[in-house]
């Protein structure tokens, strides 16, 4: 265009067959520029998009899994339903996933004619997802026992299945399970049985979700010093809650669960914990009107910008008291344990999800003159990811086996000491591995990963909240330390005869020797680390909480990527386990040996290096705040 305008310039002193000269050359660069934005307009896409078919049938350690540890009847009904399940999530699900995004919830707080309704409208893809989740029974399944203790893992398998797909809806269904696992817990009282029975209800029309209405101004995780919510009791046996919620995700649930405290004749409420009680309560009444419940704002977040999370003032809302007088922490604990899973799977599935993206593109896209799957360091970089995944999914289906034995009354002592261990455990180190992979994968598409368009935004955006939701990781690692201290080293016990056990039958597998002899190692330098600190101050196990809370993970399950940030190195015993199976696969056997290359136990090595004594404390302080 630049041209164009310089021969009209130097044509303006010429003679009249110059400038007729000058006006054909100018002519001849226009249809030129002409003719290349028509081109540009009509040249085909630059680069075929990723994609992925069956989630299920394309997912070989899912289905391995299944097929080693479900009975064959079992097996034989479940792999129907989950190719069934593949196809919709497919053609059906998947772009109702996109339209939540695109069309996030709008708050309404007054009509056109001034009146307060506060109502949160949400997208039909949002509502339809809702209904899906009934008609496929993704609270009913765990509840309905069809298949004993391994209906909790059948349960497990889908919601990974359908969290990648479900946009942002698998966190109203965690909560909605951990309520459902509370009221179950309580022996589902005649006035819980309507509401257990929507929780976990196929019927579309029926079902019903639950929020978990904790955090307040003062304190998340810190529930015992921050809840100020105040319960007064009425004539007929309910109460009315007052105070504001400062957080609450999926605000447009049909229930909740909620703590408060109760005040007495005089207006006193006992403080900390022991003054904490659980209410449950309708959000709406019969006629869908707020329950003495005002709606001050919805939060803008970073990521799950598809699901309503608001701001409300509790204002007299009608409530039963389902806990006995200041047991509510008590009895809310099943309730943060089933989310905590749910937490696990979210994590493990954007990992999948993200993995196998980045495995297609590979196939698809070339650069310097072949595709990306023919670029060793590439494919390294994949592979390393793929190992973290399977580490995360072994120790997911190890959890919601337990618990299934435990909800059947299968579970021995022990193996309910591990499962208490290890949701902590698992829930804390999946959340930090899914935004690590969200990164790398993201890394792995060029410019196109940091695309909205595309969608891989999305996914990591909403991985972030992992590692905070349902507890922090420092939180999630004091809470291990709790559960040893509370049963007086019996978990810790436990949980090493049970990896010794998995070692012993890996030890069988002759590729798996050196791994093996590396784990033995690593168990030595835990228990080398815990008597030594047995002797010491509090302070110092309180700073090797975290590195403590690694180190079990790795040994535990374990994970493979020389030269990656701290949370991804690791080594563990279910990944030998599933690689000493006899149909195991070369794939199998190459994950668990990938890992096992990797420092096993860094509370071992920084206890050595003197990064948990006093010493250390003062130098964390200097180094933060400053001499001062």
């Amino acid at each position: 265009w630049d041209r164009c305008q310089m021969l009209s310039i130097k044509g303006i002193n010429k003679t009249v067959g110059q400038e007729q000269q000058a006006g054909m050359k100018e002519k001849q660069v226009l249809e030129d520029l002409e003719m290349h934005v028509a081109r540009r307009e009509t040249e085909a896409l630059f680069q075929e998009q990723p994609e992925t078919g069956n989630q299920y049938l394309e997912d070989t350690l899912l289905r391995s899994y299944l097929k080693t540890h479900l009975p064959p009847k079992v097996l034989e009904e479940v792999h129907r339903d989950l190719e069934r399940f593949g196809n919709r999530l497919l053609t059906k699900i998947q772009p109702l996933s996109w339209e939540c995004e695109l069309n996030p919830p709008v708050f309404q707080q007054y009509d056109a004619w001034g009146r307060r309704v506060d109502h949160i409208h949400t997208c039909s893809a949002w509502r339809r997802m809702k209904e899906i989740s009934a008609e496929e029974g993704l609270i009913a399944e765990a509840y309905e026992r069809r298949y004993s203790n391994w209906s909790r893992l059948y349960q497990a398998v889908k919601l990974y299945l359908f969290s990648s797909s479900s946009g942002g809806f698998s966190c109203p269904l965690a909560m909605t399970d951990g309520a459902a696992k509370v009221i179950e817990s309580l022996g589902i009282p005649a006035s819980l049985k309507n509401a257990f029975g929507r929780l976990t209800s196929r019927d579309p029309e029926k079902f019903w979700t639950s929020g978990q209405w904790m955090t307040e101004r003062r304190g998340g995780s810190d529930v015992a010093n921050g809840t100020e919510t105040v319960a007064r009791k009425q004539p007929d046996g309910t109460y009315r809650l007052y105070g504001f919620k400062w957080f609450t995700s999926a605000a447009d649930s049909d229930v909740t669960l909620t703590l408060a405290r109760i005040a007495d004749a005089e207006g006193q409420c006992t403080q900390g914990s022991r003054g904490l009680s659980l209410f449950f309560l309708r959000v709406r009444d019969e006629e869908g009107k707020l329950n003495n419940i005002q709606v001050q704002r919805l939060k803008d977040k970073l990521g799950t910008r598809q699901m309503a999370t608001a701001e409300l003032w509790l204002q007299g809302a009608r409530a039963e008291l389902i806990s006995a007088e200041g047991r509510g922490v008590a009895a809310i604990s099943n309730m943060l344990n089933i989310t905590r899973i749910h937490n696990v799977i979210g994590a493990v599935a954007s990992m999948r999800r993200m993995i196998s993206l980045s495995r297609d593109y590979a196939r698809k896209r070339m650069a310097f003159g072949k595709l990306l799957k023919d670029h060793p360091l590439h494919v390294q970089t994949i592979a390393r990811m793929e190992v973290q995944v399977r580490g995360a999914f072994l120790l997911l289906m190890e959890i919601v086996r337990l618990l299934g034995l435990a909800e059947t009354n299968l579970a021995s002592e022990q193996e309910q000491l591990l499962l208490r261990l290890l949701i902590p455990v698992a829930k804390l180190y999946t959340g930090k591995q899914a935004s690590a992979v969200a990164v790398e994968a993201m890394e792995s598409f060029g410019g196109q990963g940091y695309m909205e368009d595309t969608g891989l935004p999305v996914i990591l955006r909403d991985s972030l909240v992992l590692s905070i939701w349902e507890g922090t990781t420092n939180i999630l690692s004091l809470d291990v330390l709790r559960s040893l201290a509370k049963s007086r080293g019996q978990v810790m016990a436990v949980f090493l005869s049970t990896v010794q056990k998995k070692l012993e039958l890996a030890s069988g597998t002759e590729e798996l020797f050196l791994a093996v002899q590396r784990a033995r190692e690593a168990i030595g330098s835990l228990q080398q680390f815990m008597a030594a600190v047995g002797s010491e101050q509090a302070l110092s196990m309180e700073l090797a909480a975290r590195d403590f809370s690694y180190s079990l993970a790795r040994i535990y399950t374990g994970r493979a990527a020389a030269g990656i940030t701290e949370p991804w190195k690791g080594l563990g015993a279910l990944l030998m386990e599933h690689a000493a199976r006899p149909d195991a696969s070369p794939t199998d056997v190459c994950a668990a040996l990938r890992w096992c290359n990797q420092e096993l136990c860094p509370v071992a090595v920084e206890s050595g290096r003197g990064s948990y004594g006093g010493g250390a404390a003062l130098q964390d302080s200097a180094l933060v705040f400053g001499n001062s």
